[in-house]
């Protein structure tokens, strides 16, 4: 499944246009990596533990979308966007949104 983040893709044409698509997560920090963030924070420097929970979150939302979008007999996701929000503290949605279509090589 192609995924991209503009309204069109080089070399191909849209030839069906299936709708919206989304997936989210809805994650919390776990308690390690909380500590570990609160150490870092002291002294400077890329909370790592965090970087690996947003990379799984996001994957997790991306996946949760194509399934969507193969479901409803799409090839590719176009205009994909991401947000996120706070549910309460301490956790967080992802949610990748695009329009799901069915492209033709040109």
């Amino acid at each position: 499944m192609l995924i991209s983040n503009i309204e069109v893709l080089p070399g191909y044409t849209i030839t069906k246009h299936l709708g919206l698509v989304q997936g989210s997560t809805v994650r919390a920090k776990h308690l390690g990596r909380d500590m570990m963030a609160g150490l870092k924070n002291m002294v400077g420097g890329e909370l790592k533990g965090y970087t690996e929970l947003l990379n799984e979150s996001r994957q997790e939302a991306l996946d949760r979308m194509k399934k969507q979008a193969s479901k409803m007999g799409a090839n590719a996701i176009i205009n994909v966007r991401f947000s996120t929000s706070n549910i309460t503290s301490g956790a967080s949605e992802i949610l990748a949104y695009g329009t799901a279509v069915f492209i033709e090589s040109k």
